[in-house]
């Protein structure tokens, strides 16, 4: 395990001098120690907090085990054999793979550039580790009671640029709408972007609307591509998620937009040490906006 105090001393490192999170003030005055962590408070409000206060790691203990949990991450280890890892209990080491994941995704990627590749994905719907399903229960790796894409299916809208960016989103289930893609597209995409997807409606409107240039691929029709008009790096990413994700056997629906950012940032390649990882979980709020 690492010495408690190294944890510590990356948290404060990648925090800085802290604002106040409780109203924003920056006038701020140190105010002892706890747990290893510098505390503060503020002037204004009056009230404390330390570097990890309104993180998604506020609260969590343990601190000498998670550079060696944020390790399992980065391995992509099953919830059991992390929690064995490090030695902690299962329940702790779930709790702990979305807060740290919750952290993660908050270092969102550019806005995508140039040739800009999107399609859709589907896996089952899953209510894994409910206590009240909406539906009839069904054996893991079971199948949709009605063929094709319908709302049994959780929707993953990936786009890619050239430059190996890339966004992945949770769109709810079922087809794609230009609704959808409004919502979820258009903050990430530069004005002088061109959009390749197949021949789906929804991204011909979705164009239309936002006066984006637009190259669709007949894909029902057999067709692959035009030359560099393509949804290879797309395809391939959505290839990767899937045979991923099967180690996990079976992720519930409300956790795959953290499953689906995890595999983002190992994909990225950019973040491929623990130290790093915490970094990004505890940043400054002015680095996500």
């Amino acid at each position: 395990m690492e010495a408690p105090g190294r944890c510590c001393q990356l948290i404060e490192q990648a925090k800085g001098r802290p604002s106040c999170p409780h109203c924003g003030n920056e006038r701020c005055y140190r105010c002892g120690h706890a747990d290893g962590l510098q505390r503060y408070r503020c002037l204004v409000c009056q009230r404390s907090f330390n570097a990890l206060t309104g993180t998604p790691l506020a609260r969590l203990r343990h601190r000498d085990k998670w550079l060696p949990y944020l390790q399992c991450l980065i391995d992509s280890r099953t919830v059991r054999a992390s929690a064995e890892r490090v030695a902690v209990a299962k329940s702790t080491s779930f709790r702990w793979r979305h807060r740290f994941l919750c952290a993660v995704r908050r270092d969102q990627p550019p806005k995508l550039q140039g040739i800009v590749e999107a399609d859709e994905t589907y896996v089952l719907e899953s209510q894994k580790g409910s206590r009240h399903l909406d539906r009839p229960p069904r054996r893991r790796g079971g199948r949709a009671t009605r063929r094709g894409i319908n709302d049994q299916h959780d929707c993953i809208l990936v786009a890619r640029d050239r430059g190996k960016t890339t966004h992945e989103f949770h769109a709810g289930r079922g087809q794609s709408t230009a609704e959808r893609l409004l919502h979820y597209l258009k903050p990430v995409l530069a004005k002088d972007a061109l959009l390749v997807s197949d021949g789906a409606k929804a991204f011909a409107s979705f164009a239309r609307q936002v006066n984006i240039s637009h190259e669709a691929i007949n894909v029902r029709g057999g067709e692959h591509g035009r030359g560099a008009i393509h949804l290879n790096g797309v395809n391939g990413w959505h290839g990767r998620f899937k045979t991923w994700l099967r180690r996990f056997n079976g992720v519930a629906s409300r956790y795959l937009a953290n499953y689906s950012g995890w595999r983002r940032a190992l994909d990225d390649g950019k973040a491929t040490a623990a130290a790093h990882w915490l970094r990004l979980a505890v940043a400054p709020e002015e680095r996500w906006k």
